[in-house]
């Protein structure tokens, strides 16, 4: 047990480090706002990340900071005590979006888009606040994937997600340091840590959402096809406008045929 633990836990920092690496995620002097929500993805960043800041490689400054969101039965002490053993710097945001979500969206259909806007707000709006650099989101290799599928099959346009973009206002940074991280070796992770998982009671309920339909149709892609998932992933990573029909990337009015001349 404890060989398999030290292999997923050295996975998961090499793919951490790697990612740091390969997008500059991170600088000497950065304050760090990393989002905890109280799932697994989000635990595992903090744990992460403060792992890699005590080596020492980044000079860097780290905030957890939650969004309560005023959801029934929500356990408000958890992350207060969890945090507070760890000497963890912390910011606990009181919100209630969780009405709004409830009043907004009808019966049956999917909550997330709404709640994700909101929480996203806030976030950004706290990230001003506390002066930091950089917003740290859990989303990991699995989540990336799911979203370009998800908008080529039901939003008619290729898009992912980015491991670093900057907000549309141009005030933010925002970073997902878990980019190479596989959903599967996260959860392995999180039992061996034995987090304080908090569950989500608004949108994890939503068992027909079109996410899941996805997560689905993925494992079972997998396990007839292995190794699908990954081949999907490195795609994003090679990408030829050229061979697409987005006239804003690639200027196919420059393409007229010319005779040779003699």
């Amino acid at each position: 047990m404890l060989e398999q633990e030290d292999k997923i836990t050295r996975k998961l920092r090499r793919g951490v480090w790697n990612a740091l690496s390969d997008f500059q995620m991170i600088e000497d002097g950065d304050k760090v706002m990393v989002c905890l929500s109280g799932g697994k993805d989000s635990y595992t960043l903090l744990d992460i990340l403060l792992h890699i800041q005590k080596t020492k490689k980044y000079d860097f400054e780290i905030i957890a900071v939650n969004l309560d969101q005023k959801q029934p039965g929500f356990p408000e002490h958890i992350l207060p005590e969890y945090l507070t053993e760890l000497g963890v710097p912390f910011k606990i945001v009181e919100k209630d979006t969780y009405s709004i979500v409830m009043d907004k969206i009808p019966e049956g259909k999917t909550m997330c888009s709404l709640c994700s806007r909101l929480r996203r707000g806030t976030l950004y709006q706290v990230a001003e606040e506390l002066g930091v650099t950089k917003i740290a989101l859990g989303h990991h290799r699995d989540d990336i994937i799911e979203t370009l599928l998800l908008n080529m099959f039901f939003s008619g346009k290729i898009e992912g997600m980015s491991p670093k973009y900057r907000t549309d206002d141009g005030k933010h940074v925002v970073i997902r340091p878990l980019t190479y991280c596989k959903e599967e070796e996260i959860k392995e992770f999180s039992e061996f840590k034995q987090f304080p998982i908090i569950p989500c009671n608004l949108c994890g309920s939503q068992e027909n959402m079109q996410r899941q339909n996805i997560k689905k149709m993925l494992k079972d892609w997998d396990a007839q096809y292995p190794g699908r998932s990954e081949v999907i992933f490195s795609s994003m990573k090679k990408v030829s406008p050229s061979h697409l029909m987005d006239d804003n990337l690639y200027d196919f009015g420059v393409l007229q045929h010319k005779l040779l001349e003699d």
